[in-house]
């Protein structure tokens, strides 16, 4: 089997992970694997900058991204931390403009690259495929919207108690998929301001660290009266 066979496999596994191409029919399908090629990342590298010029829709196959922007401070925001099916640089495909945010793998990633130019002559054959891609921008601005006002209106412990309630599983136990750092902020504040706050809930008997990654929530009714 010839390389080209290969990407239009790999790029049709990638294809069939994302609701944006969940509509198409195999031969559809199968031209886009064709404009697609498979790329992997290893863990801490960066898929791409702030600056450089999107001309592509990026595709996550295996593994996970963390999409962020720098101030001009030089203070990391977090804005999504993305899996597979999930897809970036997708405003590059609109916008000529250099690309505003990094996208860095935080595990070995494996990532399917469509050719923007190729995929905007699709659309038009195609238009379910551009209207997908408007839902899917459509509901990244309203949960952008929505953690703007978040923000705004809720106080670091709030923020903080809230956060770890949504996160835990039925027994309590919250299993972070990135770092407390990148977690910090993500919800905006600095990563000693998470450390001070978590270890003063566990000075209450609120919750107990185990490690780097996993909270466990020993008193979810004691939390709930600090917000």
């Amino acid at each position: 089997m010839d390389c080209s066979c290969n990407h239009n496999r790999s790029g049709k596994m990638c294809i069939e992970l994302v609701s944006i191409f969940n509509t198409l029919t195999y031969d559809e399908m199968m031209e886009i694997a064709r404009i697609t090629v498979s790329r992997k990342y290893a863990k801490g590298q960066m898929i791409y900058m702030a600056g450089d010029r999107g001309k592509s829709l990026f595709v996550i196959h295996k593994g996970k991204v963390k999409v962020s922007r720098i101030s001009d401070s030089g203070k990391e925001q977090v804005i999504r931390v993305l899996g597979p099916g999930d897809f970036m640089g997708e405003l590059s495909l609109f916008i000529h403009s250099p690309l505003v945010d990094n996208a860095e793998a935080l595990e070995d990633t494996t990532v399917c690259i469509i050719d923007g130019e190729k995929l905007k002559n699709l659309m038009v054959k195609y238009p379910t495929i551009a209207l997908k891609i408007v839902e899917e921008l459509s509901s990244r601005l309203e949960r952008a919207e929505n953690l703007i006002e978040y923000l705004g209106i809720h106080d670091v412990e709030t923020r903080i108690i809230e956060t770890l309630l949504n996160m835990a599983d039925e027994k309590g136990v919250v299993t972070l998929k990135v770092s407390k750092k990148d977690l910090a902020s993500h919800i905006g504040m600095s990563q000693e301001t998470l450390s001070r706050k978590l270890s003063y809930f566990q000075e209450l008997g609120l919750i107990e660290q185990i490690g780097h990654r996993k909270i466990v929530i020993l008193d979810e009714e004691g939390l709930r009266k600090l917000t």
